[in-house]
């Protein structure tokens, strides 16, 4: 990457830094013949990552935005091994959470929203030009790219999953009327840097493409689960003001399940994979809360008010000290920095909090999914796992509409799984989804 980099800006790198996170990325100081360049390697994430759009695809995307004047990196180039695209690196801080006080809140959140309704009134033709692809009907228009997502589930389910099932038929069995013709969309929406006010650019346009605009409305409350992007009913609201006229509200519930269900449709391959080397306990965390998330939108779509469960009574035995141990080995000092190392420190202490919880309440938590599953459906399983495959053989030929048992049944199994979780969810932690109304 190095080589690369330098023979592409025609300098000399004299800082790299890895950004802390899972996927491979690098902050890099460039001294060149026309000065120092600040420069952004993002990397591929992998074949591990189920990922549906090729690297090259979101270089793309940044190019024609750029030339469309919207505030994006500018890319530099595109490294083929190891893969990757080299842009500017933009100024300004991500997490609207951050802003100094709630009139800086407010402010960028104004102008992404107005951002996004300049990129969602763009043309078409640049990006068709580029190789992006309109969708051909009213229901490709609508399931967006969902069918990629549920093919690479396919492939990689080993185990029932009977939620995803369900809110994949009710998705397909719910085609909403499109509210216009397809436009730009950002697809993972929400994500920019912003300073004194203003955003600086709209970062992670992997998942963009041309389709509906309430796609990105609805995954605006799908970012806020992890980055908090403020009041969205503010934010609904400047945007119909920003497009005259006010998007069906409905329709943006739509949106907000089909991509929520994004999230666990892509960590289920990664999970059942279990590759070493993989922040793991992170895809657990997506694959769980961004599960509940559809369920709590059906549920409010449809008048249900859903119950928490309740925690049952830990449990011990003679290897219950060893995780203990462990945890407490693991646990990060107050020394460490924000780097790379101090990362993956991190994570290995988020797993050893997760196995010590498993230990301590999953027989428990396993016995409750199953009795929830037997009284629902009047059976007697003795398995978990058997139980799950029943519910899914049920749902897949019943079809059922979403009804107040059948919600709350999903609900208590990714609560208590959130349970396991609870202390290492990190920007997850406490997350819920806000309701427009």
């Amino acid at each position: 990457m190095r080589a690369w980099v330098e023979a592409t800006l025609a300098g000399e790198i004299v800082a790299c830094e890895r950004q802390p996170r899972w996927r491979p990325a690098w902050y890099l100081e460039v001294n060149t013949a026309e000065g120092s360049k600040s420069v952004y390697f993002r990397g591929d994430r992998g074949i591990s990552d189920s990922a549906v759009y090729a690297l090259e695809h979101e270089k793309v995307c940044l190019e024609v935005l750029e030339s469309q004047g919207i505030p994006v990196p500018h890319v530099y180039g595109f490294c083929s091994e190891p893969r990757g695209i080299l842009m500017e690196w933009s100024r300004g801080r991500a997490d609207l959470s951050t802003a100094q006080d709630k009139e800086e809140e407010e402010s960028v959140q104004r102008h992404y929203m107005e951002i996004l309704a300049e990129i969602h009134g763009l043309e078409i033709a640049p990006f068709r030009a580029a190789g992006l692809e309109a969708p051909a009907d009213a229901e490709r228009l609508a399931l967006a790219d969902l069918p990629l997502w549920e093919r690479g589930f396919r492939r990689g389910k080993t185990r029932p999953e009977p939620l995803i099932e369900f809110v994949l038929m009710w998705l397909k069995r719910e085609i909403p009327p499109p509210a216009g013709p397809a436009s730009f969309v950002c697809g993972d929406s929400g994500q920019f840097l912003f300073d004194k006010g203003r955003v600086t650019a709209v970062i992670d346009l992997e998942l963009a493409h041309l389709g509906d605009p309430a796609e990105d409305l609805g995954a605006l409350r799908s970012r806020d689960l992890s980055e908090p992007l403020g009041d969205l009913r503010a934010a609904m609201a400047r945007y119909d003001e920003v497009m005259g006229h006010v998007v069906d509200r409905r329709l943006v519930d739509y949106h907000t399940i089909r991509f929520c269900l994004t999230t666990p449709l892509a960590t289920v391959p990664v999970l059942a994979q279990a590759r070493p080397g993989v922040d793991l306990i992170q895809y657990l965390c997506w694959y769980h809360v961004y599960s509940r998330s559809p369920v709590e939108v059906l549920a409010h779509m449809y008048g249900i008010e859903l119950q928490r469960p309740a925690l049952p009574e830990p449990s011990g035995d003679h290897l219950s000290p060893m995780y203990e141990d462990l945890v407490t080995r693991l646990a990060p000092t107050v020394t460490e920095g924000d780097s790379f190392e101090s990362y993956e420190g991190s994570t290995a202490y988020r797993t050893a909090v997760y196995l010590d919880r498993a230990h301590r309440y999953g027989a428990a938590l396993g016995d409750e999914d199953l009795s929830d599953i037997n009284r629902f459906l009047g059976r007697g399983y003795q398995d978990p796992e058997e139980a799950a495959t029943g519910l899914e053989e049920w749902l897949t030929s019943a079809e059922p509409e979403p009804q107040a048992e059948l919600l709350q049944l999903f609900y208590n199994r990714c609560m208590r799984q959130e349970v396991l979780l609870e202390p290492v969810l990190g920007e997850l932690q406490g997350a819920q989804i806000q309701m427009l109304d």
